[in-house]
């Protein structure tokens, strides 16, 4: 007999046009991610994902720049909020902003985020058009754990793309963001499924095969 799982509850952090969002909200209604998305936190009011959210019948919580004028305060409205919604894994989804001790004390290790290049290489808020310039011949997707260090927390898992002679900067966005949105569901239901550990005495993470 199969381990029943119980979905996880998620916050999910976002800036932008929410896309990364709007497949995790896909992946929940087709049955093939165990997770519910309790609360959005947008940094920005006119935020695309926000509109997703909605549509999704998701609650919604956007702050605007006065706000975030003292980002350690607004990060203990976010994280305070996040508790309030009883959300177990807050996940950033292009989200623009540095998270600090508020929301990762709160939430220890379970802070995710995910990013357009294979880290180390690449930090940073430019890395798609940065891995481009260099002219790299791979590059791909990284899911890691957020901490304090920006880009720099455990990495859970990573996706390689081969980049293909000819193509533009564009071209290699779009194909980063086809492989986010596969990535990121997979590593949430890999949460879900109890498959993820985070070795105490190393940076390490193991992901268990699926029984």
């Amino acid at each position: 007999m199969s381990k029943e799982i119980k979905p996880i509850k998620l916050g999910v952090l976002i800036s932008g046009n929410g896309t990364n969002l709007q497949a995790m909200i896909d992946r929940i209604q087709e049955g093939t991610l165990d997770a519910t998305i309790e609360l959005v936190v947008s940094s920005r009011p006119d935020a695309k994902g926000l509109r997703r959210a909605e549509k999704a019948g998701i609650q919604t919580l956007t702050l605007d720049k006065s706000i975030y004028a003292n980002p350690e305060q607004a990060d203990l409205v976010i994280a305070t909020e996040l508790k309030q919604h009883h959300v177990e894994y807050v996940v950033m989804a292009g989200y623009m902003r540095k998270v600090h001790d508020p929301i990762l004390a709160a939430f220890p290790n379970c802070v995710l985020n995910i990013h357009p290049a294979l880290l180390p290489s690449f930090k940073g808020a430019h890395a798609i058009q940065d891995a481009y310039d260099y002219g790299v011949k791979v590059t791909g997707v990284t899911v890691h754990f957020a901490n304090s260090d920006y880009d720099s927390g455990s990495i859970i898992a990573q996706r390689a793309l081969n980049v293909e002679e000819g193509w533009s900067v564009d071209e290699l966005e779009a194909h980063i963001h086809e492989i986010e949105h596969e990535l990121y569901p997979d590593v949430i239901e890999a949460l879900a499924q109890g498959r993820v550990h985070l070795e105490p005495s190393s940076r390490r993470v193991v992901i268990d095969p699926i029984q």
